[in-house]
This record gives C-alpha cells, structure tokens and sequence, in this order.
C-alpha cells in the first residue's frame, strides 16, 4: 500500500485521465479501502484541488475547472520562493519571455491560498535595470542552445559549433552562470586545453560531435570560468604594468576582475577585460593605483580623452 502523501500524488495523476473515477475502481487501483479513498480527496479538497463529487450509480471523482494540470506540492515559502526567482528572471535578456510564460502557468497550478500569495509577491515586485555596471546591452540567452548543450553534457556527446565566426569541435562539460553571461566549459580534445566558451557566441551545428568519455579535469570548473574570462570571455582585453606588487594588487581586486603576475618587488602585470573601453577604465580607475597601458591602443586613446574630460572638470575660471 502507498503511504499517504505518494497516494495524493497517484489520485492527482489519475483523476484527469478520465471524466470520473467511481470509489471502487480507485480503492482497486490504489489497494486500499473506499473509506481511505473518501478521506483522501478530503484531503486533496483540503489542499486546494478542485475535486468534485458526482452523483448517480456507485458515484464518482473528477477535478473541477482549473484542475487538469500536473500537481505542483509547494508550501508558501517554495511557493514565494519560485515566484521571486521567475520573477527576477524577467529581467535577464533572452529568457523574460520564457519566465513571464512561467509564472503565469505556475499561477494556473498552484491551490487557491498559494495562488493569491503568489500574485500578491508578484504585483509587489518591481525589477529595476539589472545591467548596471556596463554600457553594453546584455546578450540574449538563446534557451534553445543552453538546453542542446545540457543534453549533449548528459550524453557526453560532443559540440561541432562556430564560435566568433571559427570552427570548433569540444567535449562539453559545464554550463557556468556568471555575471549575467552563460559559459560553456568544454575541453579541446586536440589540443588537449580546457576553455571557457560564452555561449552567446556559439553557434551550434548539427549533427553534433563524437561521443566521449568524461575525465576528471582536476578543477573546479566554476572557479576555472571567473580565472580565465579576464582573458578569454571579454569583448575589450586590457594589459596593464602596475606600479605595486602583485600582492598589493591581488588585495585590491575581486578575483574575477582579472590575473595578476609579478615582475618585480615594486611592480606587476594585470590582465583584464571588460564588455568596453569605457567600463575598462572605470574598473582600472578604482584600483587606486599608478599603471601604464600597455595594450590594447584603443585604451590608451580612450584614457586620453578622459584625462582631459576631468582635468577641465576640475579647473577653476
């Protein structure tokens, strides 16, 4: 005999296979009494589900209006929990359709009372602009492509793809969320290299690529996309020689901003990156510190013109 709350599940996946179930044929079918069968749509009733009883020979069950969508079992902090997150999605480019569609099924499925406290957290809510540190609109997040590349990650199938317009075949392994941008970790079989792919820049081919057999990187891939995007995953990549040591400068940046090598006692190299010139020096300007731009020439164009923006900010008539 199913216990009790796997028994819910069972009446809640039965009941809209048909226009109504007599107690007999659902005491059978789930191995127990009709008594049982009573109690448990009392229960169902009791949760918010629209089970009605109708009359006539034996009588019989059936879901109401509203009722003939898979159950979802939330309490009101899951509920709240699922609302805030679908919620929040709405504003991330590409996929704010997709949750907004979410949300109103989630709203269809819920009971009654978790239906109105869900409405209620989503007409509180206001997104404000969530792409606050750059001047470069957020990619689109194709949903199309981020489920090909779970699925081949599942199979271990490989991925034939252009990425920036060049050809590659990897072994996927991870997809990476992080700052707003979705990352593929994959491994070149050839050259036996691991990288960091945004996946807004892939474009998948079909068929795919060859069946492999995963390894084990020796990494945490997560940690492996915040290293080295600073020097694969931006569209601006900055060098610059920096008037401390590398101590100092690992102490003054967020280890996702970029690496950091030494030189010497009093100086260092920072590898950085950004979506623009503009957010490159913003960040290089925070630093607090004396440097020299080594590459790209772009960057030091760009600085020049800010060096005279603020000097003429500043200058008293």
């Amino acid at each position: 005999m199913l216990e009790t709350s796997a028994r819910l599940l069972a009446l809640l996946g039965l009941l809209p296979s048909s226009a109504g179930w007599t107690g007999t044929d659902l005491a059978t079918r789930l191995d127990v009494s009709e008594r049982t069968v009573r109690n448990d749509m009392t229960k169902l009733r009791d949760l918010g589900y629209p089970v009605e009883s109708v009359r006539g020979p034996g009588g019989r069950y059936r879901l109401g209006a509203g009722g003939n969508l898979p159950p979802l079992l939330l309490d009101d902090e899951e509920a709240v929990a699922v609302a805030v997150g679908l919620r929040a999605a709405t504003g991330i480019a590409g996929v704010a359709e997709t949750s907004t569609r979410a949300l109103a099924k989630l709203d269809q499925v819920l009971p009654d009372h978790l239906r109105r406290k869900l409405a209620a957290v989503v007409d509180a809510m206001e997104a404000g602009p969530v792409n606050t540190d750059s001047n470069v609109p957020d990619p689109d997040v194709d949903a199309g492509t981020l489920q090909a590349l779970a699925t081949a990650i599942r199979d271990g199938s490989g991925v034939r793809a252009d990425y920036r317009d060049e050809p590659i075949e990897v072994e996927p392994y991870r997809l990476v969320s992080w700052q707003r941008r979705w990352y593929l970790v994959a491994r070149d079989p050839r050259a036996d290299v691991w990288l960091p792919l945004r996946v807004d820049w892939l474009r998948l081919k079909v068929p795919g690529g060859r069946p492999f057999r995963p390894t084990d990187p020796g990494f945490d891939l997560t940690e492996f996309v915040v290293r080295e995007v600073a020097r694969t995953g931006w569209a601006v990549h900055a060098r610059l020689v920096i008037a401390a040591s590398a101590e100092e400068v690992i102490s003054r940046i967020n280890p996702a901003v970029g690496t950091v090598e030494p030189i010497d006692p009093d100086r260092s190299v920072l590898v950085t990156g950004g979506d623009s010139l503009e957010v490159v020096a913003v960040w290089i300007g925070m630093l607090g510190l004396d440097f020299t731009v080594e590459s790209p020439p772009e960057l030091r164009d760009h600085l020049e013109v800010l060096a005279k923006r603020y000097a003429a900010a500043v200058r008293s008539d």
